[in-house]
């Protein structure tokens, strides 16, 4: 599994998620042993890495 680095800027902010999901990630978290923070952070650094930027995607974005 890919680690996180230590020594990066941060700020504090707050999310609204739904109780599956917190609960899911969670567990996932502790059987790896990683701080949910962690955790959130490499879901969300996959999540940008591999976001679909094609033809749709700025469709979807534009109609928001």
């Amino acid at each position: 599994m890919w680690k996180i680095q230590k020594g990066y800027d941060s700020v504090s902010k707050s999310f609204r998620l739904p109780v599956e999901l917190v609960d899911e990630l969670d567990k996932l978290a502790y059987e790896n042993n990683l701080s949910l923070n962690q955790l959130v952070i490499q879901c969300l650094n996959f999540a940008l890495e591999n976001l679909d930027k094609g033809e749709n995607s700025e469709k979807s974005n534009n109609d928001k």
